[in-house]
Formats: C-alpha cells, structure tokens, sequence
C-alpha cells in the first residue's frame, strides 16, 4: 500500500508537466506562425513589392522603378484608361522626381486576384496617401512573384500660355521636344506628360520673356489625368524691348514727309495744299504693355501724339499758313514668339489696322 500512495503523485506531476510543454509548444508554433506571417509580408508580400517600388522611387531610381513587372504602359492601356494625346515619358527619370519620404503601408485588402495596398508618405514635403493595386505573377521558387495589376504611371496635362520652356522640379523642357508635333507644335497644344505616383510636380517658367511662379501637382492616383492650364507673365525685360520696338517703329514713321505715313498709326487731314514738305516727331511716346493673348502676346491700345511742322497753302486766296500741331493717336499691336525664341511685333493703328513687321528680338 505504501509504494502505490507514491506512483500516484509522480503520475500526476508527469501529466502537468507534459500539459505545460504542450502549452508551450502550441505558443511557440504560433510565434513561429506570426513571425513567418510578419516575413512573407514584409520579403515576399504584396506590400513589400509596392514598399520596394516606393523605395525606388525615394532613391530617385526611375529606370529601376519603370522596370518593375506593371508599371511600363502601352497604348492600348492607355486608351482603356481614356487617356489620349500620345503622352511624352520625359518626366520618367530621375531628374524629374521629387523628394519621397515617411513611406508606411496603411492596408493589404484582397480583392479576388488583385490585392490593394494603401500606403501613406511624404511627397516634396506635402503629406498624401495611394492605393496600388497589384496581382501576383507566378512563384520564384516557394515565394510569389507580383506585378502592378495597375499601372502606378499617370498624367499631367499641361496648357502652357506665353512660352515655350519650362520647368519640372527643375528639369528643363521645351514643348517641341515633347509635343507629338515637334517643331511644329502651336502654343496651346496640349503637352500631356506621364509621371511617376506618388510625386509631386512642380512646374514653373523662367524665360527672358516670360515667367511664372509655378504651380505644384500631386499625382498619387495611377493611371488618373490632371489638367493643368500655367499662364506666364511677360518679364520686364520683354515689356522693355517691346517698348523700345514700338519706340523706333513710330520714330522711323516720323521721316515719311507726308501727311498720311503708310503703315503707321497717326496722319494729319487738310483741305488745302501743302506749301512744304511735312516735318514728323513724336511728342509723347506711349507706355507700352505687355498682355496675354491666348498662346501668344498683344500690345493693349494706349495713347501716343504725334507731332507736325507743316506749310498750308489755302485754295481760296492762295495764302501760306505755318501749322504746327499735336496729333494725338493710339497704337496697339500683336507680338509672336517665333520657333528660334525671338519675337517678332507687329504695331498698328486700333482704328484702320495698319501694321507693319518689326524686326524679331531676342
């Protein structure tokens, strides 16, 4: 009896002990099922390849990250978003990316064969968030291999006014280099341009005819387009040769010793003959200004007067009278940039629209 009162409570502990290393087991197989759920998603899941691109981006290895299996894009693609105009890729490269930080992937949701991620960051300094939607694309060994489901490119489409240049994050571009019609390209012609998301844009002018303070475009929804119209201002420099342009077009007006100089915007109207020969000046030269017109730039009407040293002789009695008289006009004009940069303006009269071509200048 008293050897069997023992065996009982060593059986007893046995069972607690063998109950405790089950215990132990069970949470160190779901340690092990959680680190390797924590492993796939941050090596081999659908977030780590939306991080992996995202990082690219940030290292501003655009090559790399057009590289990535579903960010390239094809026409048709392209036309199925509703995107047309043969969008230029000059922005896909390094040169044009802004600064890309504070990455953090807020969601994976699976969507049937899709998964979207949902990440949040810091673009150029302005806080955004994007969903990418990615899909996986066959195995690498046991791990999945994934591709952008849809393309994380989109499109800025940009309405540039009064110039020809420009500027993406610094990046220099010129319409004609990018525009479908190259050389050929007319001022307001759309420029769409495909950009990585998430980046923000930032576009500005800075010619010596014009210049813009710039507009900034976040782009963090793929495949989306958006309009963007920059209208630039006439630099001081330009408003200073076009005043100087109309300044010597009125002054070689004023050596046509006549009373209607061809082409120019004043004339004096007698009754009577001239007894000599009419003498011009100009008496106050008009304040030029420099407004927008469409793609293009215009004179706006402003006063001028003109002034005339003339002898009249009268037809009823034959007498000689010396006139000397202010004639007050006003001027406009058209200005067009030419495709080598120079402008060529165009000064006239509001009233009849006599003009005449002025030599380009820079």
């Amino acid at each position: 009896m008293h050897q069997a009162e023992t065996r009982a409570p060593r059986r007893s502990r046995l069972a607690v002990d063998l109950a405790l290393l089950a215990v132990v087991g069970l949470v160190l197989v779901a340690a092990l099922g959680a680190g390797a759920s924590t492993l796939y998603r941050q090596y081999y899941g659908a977030s780590s390849f939306v991080t992996r691109y995202l990082d690219l981006l940030s290292e501003g290895r655009a090559a790399d990250a057009l590289r990535l299996p579903g960010v390239a894009i094809d026409s048709a693609t392209l036309e199925g978003a509703g995107i047309t105009g043969s969008p230029s890729e000059a922005m896909l490269r390094s040169a044009a990316l802004s600064s890309l930080s504070d990455v953090e992937v807020l969601s994976e949701t699976v969507d049937g064969d899709e998964t979207a991620v949902t990440v949040s960051y810091k673009a150029g300094g302005h806080v955004g968030k994007s969903t990418f939607r990615v899909e996986q694309d066959g195995w690498i060994g046991v791990a999945p291999n994934w591709r952008f489901a849809t393309s994380p490119l989109a499109v800025i489409d940009l309405t540039l006014r009064g110039a020809d240049q420009f500027l993406v994050n610094g990046f220099e571009v010129d319409r004609r280099q990018i525009s479908v019609a190259g050389a050929d390209a007319a001022p307001l012609d759309p420029l769409p341009m495909l950009v990585f998301t998430p980046g923000l844009y930032s576009i500005t002018v800075d010619t010596a005819i014009s210049a813009s303070s710039g507009i900034a475009v976040l782009a963090d929804a793929p495949l989306a387009t958006t309009p963007v119209d920059l209208q630039t201002v006439p630099t001081e420099e330009f408003v200073s040769v076009v005043q100087q342009n109309v300044e010597d077009f009125l002054t070689q007006c004023t050596t046509q010793e006549v009373l209607q100089p061809t082409a120019c915007p004043f004339g004096l109207e007698v009754r009577n003959r001239i007894a000599s020969l009419p003498e011009w000046s100009i008496a106050v030269q008009p304040t030029v200004t420099v407004a927008p017109d469409g793609g293009q730039w215009q004179i706006p009407t402003t006063d001028a007067v003109a002034h005339v040293e003339v002898k009249i002789r009268s037809l009823f009695d034959g007498s000689v009278q010396d006139v000397s008289e202010d004639v007050p006009f006003q001027v406009n004009g058209t200005i067009t940039i030419l495709a080598d940069g120079t402008a060529s303006i165009r000064v006239g009269s509001p009233d009849d629209g006599t003009s005449e071509d002025d030599a380009p200048q820079d």
